[in-house]
């Protein structure tokens, strides 16, 4: 399947029906009175996230929807059938922007997420709702309202929580194999990728991330060089990005470190937030070169880089390194979504607060039970008596 990450759609609401000017007319019953009806509304259009989906290559081909408009209102008070619904199905994380004003409108982030995107016009009303004590006979209609009609722009990112970032032929393809469920085209050329990889990567029961594999950057792609920069939107969602490098290029004459440097400032012109993630260096292809030669290598590329964040050695082919790296990847995922829950004050009087179960109310602390009136409590005070009433 051709992967498409933007099209541009035209979506329009049905109209609504037209009111009825309408008055009975029966043997033997002269006055009959009103009895038009109202028209019906138009059909909404609705964009639904379907999990089932990754690209948006449906609306690549097809780019005009439209809903039928409401029946117009009858006589013998008959009111118009509304007009059919259509739902438009989108992969998760897809953003649906106004083409003509570039506001986004809405952001598809949840499966099974139902949103409204143009919604149908109100029908008009029939001379039945016109009818009055003194306007027996009324002949006011109102034609239905017109439905909303958007051009819109589609823009898929993928959502993730690691994307892997590197040079062609680094290794990313390999190490999303080995470590998910992803099987892409693997070769030994540059630009095997060409379009976002999602795997899943399972870590235990009901333990599990999604990795996301790009094409490779080069050197000069925000000028438009290989693939240039249109795929990195697929890493702005992701909680981590590894930096996957090859320790063994086919060409001695190419320099590691450099090629890692030019990757970091491709990144930090694309986009300075994206260059501000997390950033977890991988070193990859050690199983091709001498175990004697590995320690060395590998410093002499950290001083040269000048990398503050962790490093990992690993070989995806053999998968030497990917156990030790896929654990510390989903214990870096559950402290980020820790850290991003809002946080609760709780009330010292209370103690820790409980999570609130929807649907179900919290309990109230026990009431303080009073207690009984006891027999010195009913006895009266000593007070000093009244000297009139005193008997000496």
């Amino acid at each position: 399947m051709k992967f498409v990450d933007e099209a541009y759609i035209e979506v329009a609401a049905g109209d609504g029906g037209n009111g009825c000017a309408s008055f009975r007319h029966e043997k033997y019953k002269e006055f009959g009175g009103p009895d038009g009806g109202d028209g019906g509304r138009g059909g909404h259009v609705y964009a639904l996230a379907d999990d089932a989906l990754n690209t948006l290559v449906d609306y690549r081909y097809s780019r005009k929807y439209e809903a039928r408009r409401g029946e117009h209102g009858m006589g013998s008070d008959m009111f118009g059938a509304k007009g059919d619904d259509i739902v438009l199905k989108m992969p998760v994380g897809t953003i649906i922007r106004n083409a003509d004003t570039g506001e986004v409108m809405h952001e598809l982030l949840q499966p099974g997420e139902k949103i409204l995107i143009a919604k149908g016009g109100d029908g008009g009303f029939g001379n039945l709702r016109f009818k009055s004590a003194i306007n027996r006979a009324p002949r006011q209609k109102t034609p239905g309202h017109p439905g909303e009609r958007f051009e819109l722009q589609l823009e898929l990112k993928v959502l993730a929580d690691v994307g892997l970032l590197g040079m062609p032929n680094a290794g990313k393809s390999t190490f999303i194999a080995a470590v998910s469920n992803a099987r892409p085209k693997i070769a030994d050329y540059p630009f095997t990728t060409l379009h976002p990889n999602l795997g899943v990567v399972r870590v235990g029961p009901e333990k599990s991330f999604v990795v996301a594999d790009v094409p490779g950057l080069i050197e000069g792609a925000s000028e438009g060089a290989g693939l240039g920069h249109q795929f990195l939107r697929h890493l702005q969602r992701t909680r981590l990005l590894l930096h996957v490098v090859d320790m063994a290029p086919f060409d001695d004459a190419v320099d590691p470190v450099a090629q890692a440097k030019a990757i970091v400032k491709e990144l930090k012109k694309y986009d300075p937030g994206l260059h501000a993630k997390p950033r977890w260096l991988v070193l990859n292809k050690l199983d091709m070169v001498p175990a004697e030669e590995r320690e060395a290598r590998v410093q002499d590329f950290v001083k040269r880089f000048k990398h503050k964040g962790p490093v990992f050695e690993i070989s995806a082919l053999t998968r030497e390194g990917c156990e030790v790296l896929v654990q510390k990847i989903f214990q870096h995922i559950v402290a980020t979504r820790e850290a991003e829950k809002p946080h609760v004050e709780v009330d010292p009087r209370f103690g820790q607060a409980e999570p609130a179960v929807p649907g179900v109310p919290k309990p109230r602390p026990p009431r303080r039970k009073k207690a009984l009136p006891s027999a010195a409590d009913d006895a009266p005070a000593d007070e000093p008596m009244d000297p009139r009433f005193r008997d000496d």
